[in-house]
């Protein structure tokens, strides 16, 4: 099933669309909103969960126990390296 929409966009952005087209990028206009759409839903959806996974450590931030030895000894080995580099992030 699918939906009609209707939609009124500036006149340079609809030029822009034109050139989408006429280079061959797409077959139709609907076919280049349709894949811009879904651009913008999956980024959004990434967003959301990016958001998601930071509240969650915000609540549970992990600790050395849970980063275990090695990853642990990993990260203070590149913070020496950085502080005999002088960088600072």
């Amino acid at each position: 099933m699918s939906e009609q929409i209707a939609v009124r966009i500036p006149d340079d952005l609809a030029e822009s669309l034109e050139d989408l087209v006429a280079s061959g990028r797409f077959e139709t206009k609907a076919e280049a909103i349709r894949s811009a759409l879904e651009t913008l839903v999956d980024a959004e959806r990434r967003r959301r969960i990016g958001e998601l996974i930071v509240q969650g450590y915000l609540r549970m931030p992990q600790g050395e126990a849970v980063l275990g030895g090695a990853t642990l000894q990993t990260l203070h080995e590149l913070e020496a390296e950085e502080d005999e580099a002088g960088l600072s992030w």
